[in-house]
Parts: C-alpha cells; structure tokens; sequence
C-alpha cells in the first residue's frame, strides 16, 4: 500500500491513475499516524515552496521514521525539493533535509549573463542518465519527460540523471530507498510510468 500525500499543492487525481496503471493500492493518509500502515510514500506537488509548510513537524519526524525503517519515499516536483533542505523560493520554510543542499531558481546558474531562458521551465524536455539506479531501471537514453518548474535542486552525488534547460539540472536523484523526479511521470506517457513501476517495486 503507497500513502499519497495530500498537502495542497495540487491535484492528486493524475497520480493516483498512473500508480493504478502499474497496479499499485493508493490511500491518502489524513494524518501523519496513517503512514504506519503504508509500505512506501509518494509526496508529490506543483507551485511555491512555501505550500510545503502544511509538511510540519509531525509530517517530517513520521516519514523520517519511516525511511530509517527502509520504506521507500519518491518526491515528484515541489516533492523532490521538500527532500532537501530547503529553498531559496521560501527560505524560512524547511524542508525534509534527508538530501543535503538547498533549492535554487533556474536560470541561477546560466552558463553566461547573456543568457535568456523561458521561467517556469514547463513541456517536455529529454533526460540523460549519468549512472544506473533502481528508480530509472529500464529508461532509454534520452527519454523525453513532461517538466513545468521554475526552482531546481542542487546537482550532488545522488543525482541520477539530468536535464537542460539554460543550464544542466538534477531531474532524477536516489539515495538508498528515497528517490526524487523534477519532471512528473504522471504526464510522461509510458516510459513516466515505467519510474512509477521502479518506484513500485523498491516497495516489494
């Protein structure tokens, strides 16, 4: 059973088709207690950091507990970037901090101040793996996958793969069993949700 997280930044019903399309049991905890009974924690998002804040202190110490027992744990968009510190879009607004770095604007780090790029990032852009991970399992070179943000997370070691738009970015990270996708698989047609099933299956 995958626990959807409900917070208010967005519409849960696009999600919740695509996991029933890999044959995944969905259920959305109305309290942070609920997850005890979820195998594994999708918490997706679209819009402003600081929705995250509805994530409190009770959310954050209950999936914390929940990834040091080994249950798996995906972040899709505003959802990968609650899995780091935090961002520079809401700087008083923490995030889960389980991935070290803090979010920051696209275009931040153009290659040069002339520059132009389009904010927010939103269509379909390709993805390059940069080293095999469980989460894009069976993902063909240069896949094509639906974007719309304009913050990114910082490239580390847990980047998996990236994508460009003025400048590279983490569109894919892992570390152990928690894994975060910019994009959202929901919208990406087949091979999005081949990283659902990925995601599925870290789930047993």
């Amino acid at each position: 059973m995958i626990a959807l997280v409900d917070y208010g930044a967005g519409n849960l019903t696009s999600v919740k088709k695509a996991l029933a399309c890999v044959g995944a049991h969905v259920f959305v905890p109305a309290h942070p207690d609920d997850l005890a009974s979820a195998d594994a924690v999708i918490v997706p998002g679209v819009g402003h950091f600081g929705a995250t804040r509805a994530l409190d202190a009770a959310w954050i110490n209950r999936v914390l507990q929940m990834v040091g027992e080994g249950r798996p744990l995906l972040g899709i968009c505003l959802g990968m970037q609650w899995l780091f510190e935090g961002s520079d879009e809401a700087p008083e607004v923490r995030g889960l901090g389980i991935l070290s770095g803090t979010c920051y604007r696209l275009g931040a780090k153009a290659r040069s101040a002339t520059d132009t790029i389009k904010i927010p990032h939103v269509g379909w852009n390709s993805i390059a793996i940069e080293r095999d991970a469980p989460i894009v399992a069976g993902v063909p070179a240069g896949a094509q996958m639906y974007f719309t943000h304009s913050y990114v997370v910082p490239t580390t070691a847990d980047t998996i793969a990236v994508s460009d738009h003025g400048e590279p970015f983490a569109a894919v990270v892992q570390h152990g069993q928690v894994a975060g996708v910019q994009f959202h698989p929901e919208k990406s047609g087949d091979v999005g949700l081949t990283i659902l099933r990925n995601f599925v299956a870290l789930a047993g």
